[in-house]
Formats: structure tokens, sequence, C-alpha cells
């Protein structure tokens, strides 16, 4: 089986074309760009994902910022606002998180969250398997951006993300994967360097930079795994790798995704 029909990565080479791809595959929800304007930035986060029963929660983190802009045929977060595409998809959240008015760490998009702060949000149960909800859940690395996360019902879904690795909106890897989410629960798709084994002497080996994985972690557990794959053959798309041992892995973020 092709594994590129599941998991597309794409360069800043190709982005143009990617977009235009993701416009013409998403045209019955384009009118949700008229109402970019209204979905303001977050005010309040809910700074730790609360699962609603029978559904399913996906989060990106890993990178200075990242985002889910498309599920199915629906756009979610708006890649040149980096807000979600309809208001109407906004949970409300009243309160304060505690995040208002913290500052982003260097390398951690995550911040602490004052435990003790009120936050009151929006959790009425989805309407249909259509039905999508994006989350406010923490302050990005990247100054006036927020991290997201969306609540659909179980479905195989065909999901599309943005990762940020550096502090630039204008350096982004986009990544496309279809997996069946038919297990409710938390869902994270997890972006890190895959660290090369011990070097063996060769300055070639050494010069090579380090392959942008991505891993699915379903309620913290190894499910997949995508790695960018440099040779001439893939040019520089990402292809789905074995996983060997699907223990438990340890998120240090506790349920609460970083960007």
């Amino acid at each position: 089986m092709n594994k590129k029909r599941y998991a597309a990565f794409t360069s800043m080479a190709v982005a143009a074309s990617l977009l235009s791809l993701l416009a013409l595959s998403g045209c019955q929800s384009l009118t949700g760009y008229q109402q970019i304007d209204q979905a303001e930035n977050a005010e309040s986060w809910a700074g730790k994902i609360k699962p609603v029963a029978g559904e399913v929660n996906i989060a990106c983190l890993g990178t200075y910022h990242c985002e889910i802009t498309q599920i199915d045929q629906t756009l979610v977060i708006a890649p040149d606002s980096h807000k979600p595409v309809n208001a109407a998809m906004l949970a409300n959240i009243s309160g304060s998180s505690g995040l208002n008015n913290a500052k982003p760490n260097k390398g951690a998009q995550a911040q602490t969250l004052n435990k003790t702060a009120p936050v009151d949000i929006d959790m009425t149960p989805l309407l249909n398997q259509k039905s999508v909800k994006v989350v406010p859940l923490s302050a990005s690395g990247m100054k006036g951006l927020t991290n997201y996360y969306v609540r659909v019902k179980p479905a195989k879904r065909e999901v599309h993300l943005n990762f940020y690795p550096e502090n630039n909106v204008g350096y982004v890897e986009r990544f496309a994967m279809i997996h069946e989410f038919m297990q409710p629960g938390i869902y994270h798709l997890r972006a890190y360097r895959q660290k090369s084994p011990q070097a063996t002497g060769s300055l070639l080996d050494t010069a090579s930079p380090e392959p942008l994985c991505i891993d699915l972690l379903q309620d913290s557990s190894l499910v997949r795994r995508f790695c960018k794959q440099l040779d001439t053959e893939h040019q520089g798309e990402f292809v789905e790798t074995r996983v060997v041992n699907k223990a438990p892995a340890k998120l240090k973020v506790n349920n609460q995704a970083k960007g």
C-alpha cells in the first residue's frame, strides 16, 4: 500500500500547490473565512484537555506553534490569521486560566496553569458526525498566537496540520494523515527531531540534519509514527515508519498540549 496517500508532507517549495489543494477540497467551507474577524484572539484558555464522553479530542505539540487546519472537508484554523475559520466553531470559555499574563517560555509552548483560577468551558456534546468544535488550550510559543484542540465524533478522519519548527511563521511544515479515530479519548500529534544514533565517524553522517518526525499518541500510547525522508525518491515527504514499541509514551505536558 502506498503510504503517500496516508501521510503527505511538503516543503516550502510546493507550499503554494498544497494550499490550492486544500482550498479545492474544502470549498464547501470557504465561506467561513468571512467570519475570521469575529473569532478574536482567545482571552482565556482551558489549560488542559477536558474530554467529553464519547468524543475524540485531537491536539498537536512539540514545535513553537502548531495548528489543525482541516478535518475532512471542514476548514478549522486559518493559516493566515491562525484563528478559527468559523466563529461558531469556537468553544465559549469564561473565567481566567492563569495564562493570560504569562509570557511563553523559549522552546516551551504550554504555560503553567494556575490551578486556583476558575474556568468555565462550554462542553455541550457535539450534535453529529460532521460537527467540529475548537477549544482554546494554551498560549503559543509564538507571541500573540493561541494553541487550540479540536473535538469531533469518533470516525475515520483526514486531518491536516501545520507545524512551525522555528519561531517564524514563514517556515511551516505541512502534514496530512488519515486515521481511524474510532476510540473516544485524547489524541496528540507530537513533532520532534529524530536523534541520530552514535556517530559513525562519517563526515556525511554527522553533517546530515536530524529528520522531523510526527508521533500519533492515543491517550499517551504511541500508535503511529511518520518521519521525513530526505532522499531523492521521497523528495522531503513524510513516510510512515514501523512502530516497534507501543508502550505508553511519557507526555511531559500532562494532557496539556504545547504548540
